[in-house]
């Protein structure tokens, strides 16, 4: 498999990364260095939602799968990039604007959801984003899509008490991507994903270090 381009899709791990509210703020601390250990380590306490993440069926489904317990093919392979950067503040992506992409979509098993919030880091409405309608992601899970990717830091709309579509991915025992970014960046077809987590027994989540990949097919 040869390789003609990488784009990096993940937030950087910063102790300012966005986290969403209520979850446990990061920290980076220096353990050890080399002038008095011998070595430089260092200490990292994150949440399994921090910085750009993949959510297990665990993460909303007492009896649903961990990240440990799924397949690592739910997170490589082909993906299709669904642009909705015309979405405006807690407007919902609908069936309307994955209509251009069906016939795309009806063969992968990935999609990403670019809206480009990720600029929006830092601001007020960095948490007002977009999100996915439960009639889009009833649609996908129909279709085969088995990972759903997006690049604001939930799925669902932020700051309410209702999560649809993480309800039905953890259901159907599938994967959502989330807090995602650079999307805009994929200027190319063929696009394939990596966003393997880390394997964390009993866990509802990870932080996943996620590439698109153009192949020289």
């Amino acid at each position: 498999m040869k390789i003609k381009k990488y784009v990096d899709l993940s937030w950087p791990l910063t102790e300012t990364t966005p986290i969403y509210p209520g979850d446990p703020e990061p920290k980076i601390e220096i353990a050890t260095t080399i002038e008095n250990e011998g070595y430089n380590l260092s200490s990292v306490y994150l949440g399994t939602q921090t910085g750009t993440h993949v959510d297990a069926p665990y993460h909303f489904a007492n009896d649903g799968a961990t990240i440990d317990q799924m397949a690592l093919d739910f997170f490589f392979g082909d993906a299709v990039v669904v642009r909705v950067t015309n979405k405006e503040a807690n407007e919902q992506i609908t069936m309307a604007d994955i209509e251009p992409y069906k016939k795309q979509l009806a063969q992968v098993e990935i999609v990403l959801f670019n809206t480009n919030w990720y600029h929006k880091r830092g601001s007020d409405e960095f948490f007002n984003h977009p999100y996915v309608s439960i009639e889009v992601a009833e649609y996908l899970v129909e279709i085969g899509i088995r990972f759903l990717c997006i690049d604001t830091i939930n799925a669902d709309q932020t700051g309410g008490t209702e999560f649809p579509v993480h309800d039905l991915f953890s259901a159907k025992n599938l994967m959502i991507g989330e807090n995602m970014a650079y999307f805009d960046q994929i200027d190319f077809e063929n696009v394939v994903i990596s966003a393997f987590p880390l394997c964390i027994v009993g866990c509802d989540g990870s932080p996943v270090r996620a590439v698109a990949m153009e192949l020289d097919r």
